[in-house]
């Protein structure tokens, strides 16, 4: 496998704080900034796709591979957490895992660098055994808007959704439900990676103020003061995860089944 090398993730210069001002960087540099600052971004930059270290799959072969993939994933759920989940949220989280690294890949490059490159399903590949992913940077990502982002979102994971739709069990409506939480997430995970919540914040609402198809909803922030007065932002998922489904007790913090309470024990630790 031939890897790309990577430099420490910044905050973007003052005069390029607002997305869609171009920071300076092509598509690859950004990428490689992003991958290399955002510990929870399990992906690898790549010039080919990867010819050893495992069983590769590529975006456009997942609606024949997703039943391997998720039986391997239900076997890491059950390493994990000592119980083998049901088919459908075993495949619900690796879906989630899959559209939030897209999405971080995605918005956090329009996010640095106000570009939005449309990442080819064919050139970004997942490992069976360990969910790893790899992407080969595009070439060009011209400078856009929220608008851009979310059709260059949506056309990397319609048919995602389509090939994961008979193991998730669930409809549209609640898939892109998905597509939209994990963009939130993933703008509002980078700002906080920054120090930059509040931009991130701003960002993601600007991403998605509702009406917004096919997104079924706002990003919808709202903010929670604690005993401190310190006033924190958070926001109900659209869609399900199913993190519930294998750990009861530790439902998501932007989960409907999530109180402001508990939001607020976990925000305040």
């Amino acid at each position: 496998m031939v890897h790309l090398t990577a430099a420490p993730l910044h905050r973007p210069d003052a005069a390029d704080a607002a997305p869609g001002n171009a920071a300076g960087d092509g598509p690859a540099a950004s990428l490689r900034r992003l991958v290399d600052g955002c510990p929870d971004l399990r992906v690898t930059l790549v010039a080919e796709r990867p010819a050893t270290g495992g069983t590769w799959h590529a975006g456009t072969e997942l609606a024949l591979r997703v039943e391997a993939l998720v039986a391997a994933e239900s076997g890491r759920i059950a390493v994990r957490h000592g119980s083998v989940p049901p088919p459908h949220v075993a495949a619900s989280r690796l879906l989630h895992h899959y559209l939030w690294s897209v999405c971080l890949l995605t918005a956090g490059l329009w996010y640095l660098a106000g570009r939005v490159a449309r990442l080819d399903p064919a050139a970004l590949w997942i490992e069976e055994a360990t969910a790893a992913l790899a992407v080969t940077p595009p070439d060009g990502a011209p400078l856009g808007g929220p608008e851009d982002l979310r059709g260059a979102v949506a056309a990397h994971c319609g048919p995602v959704l389509a090939a994961f739709r008979p193991a998730v069990r669930r409809g549209p409506h609640a898939m892109w439900g998905m597509v939209g939480d994990d963009l939130v997430s993933a703008l509002w995970y980078l700002g906080r990676t920054l120090g930059d919540e509040d931009r991130a914040v701003a960002a993601a609402t600007a991403v998605l103020p509702g009406g917004t198809p096919p997104f079924p909803g706002a990003a919808a922030f709202r903010r929670l003061t604690g005993a401190d007065g310190r006033s924190r932002p958070t926001r109900t998922r659209h869609g399900c995860c199913l993190y519930y489904a294998i750990r009861p007790d530790e439902a998501c913090a932007t989960c409907p089944r999530t109180c402001d309470a508990e939001r607020l024990r976990r925000l305040e630790a």
